[in-house]
């Protein structure tokens, strides 16, 4: 085994980069806290600001493979949702990239979609993608994903039921641009992984150990 007792991979858009925030993305807030659990943790971000499902596909999963990862993460799909990618060709690039993180032999997380129809880029964006469309989009996105985590034993995460919660009357999940998470939006975003993330990278830390 490499010196590194856990190596945690992450794909995905501006979100894991930490487009809109001065401390990174929920990707960074999340290696900080595996990095407190345990002693080698590593990091190999490869979150691109503006991808979206089939370049993650293209570009990021060639990455991870090669990387040997004992944990990965993924959450894609806000730039698809904005840029008029259909559902299934969504679910269908979904499937390709959980086909192939799971043949990494890593732990592999995925999140759904937070509800951005309330996000306040979403009240300028009207004349041409009204509010009831987002809604009606996101909820099949979130159904996708849902599939190919049941389809491929993957560890969902929940974005959305807290984004109902969390968003309406918030004033500082947003950054200036109204799009991309704030500071405190990263930290959210990152307490709702936590806990699938720490189980994952248990699993993942435990089945690197038994390899050797």
């Amino acid at each position: 085994m490499s010196a590194l007792s856990l190596r945690y991979v992450a794909l995905g858009d501006s979100s894991a980069v930490g487009v809109g925030s001065r401390g990174g993305g929920y990707v960074e807030h999340l290696f900080q806290r595996l990095r407190r659990t345990r002693p080698g943790v590593g990091l190999l971000n490869l979150g691109v600001s503006g991808a979206t499902s089939a370049t993650v596909l293209s570009g990021q999963l060639p990455k991870a493979s090669r990387s040997r990862p004992h944990v990965v993460s993924l959450a894609v799909g806000i730039n698809d949702l904005w840029r008029g990618v259909e559902p299934d060709q969504f679910e269908s690039n979904l499937d390709q990239l959980a086909r192939g993180l799971v043949a990494t032999g890593a732990p592999v997380v995925l999140a759904n979609l937070p509800d951005m129809s309330l996000a306040p880029i979403a009240r300028l964006a009207t004349h041409f993608l009204p509010i009831q469309l987002i809604s009606a989009r996101i909820a099949s996105f979130n159904e996708a994903v849902a599939r190919v985590v049941a389809r491929h034993g993957l560890l969902g995460v929940d974005l959305h039921g807290p984004s109902l919660r969390e968003l309406p009357g918030s004033t500082d999940y947003f950054s200036a641009d109204g799009f991309h998470p704030s500071d405190t939006g990263y930290q959210r975003m990152a307490e709702h992984f936590w806990p699938v993330l720490l189980q994952a990278a248990e699993l993942g830390a435990s089945s690197a150990q038994a390899t050797g």
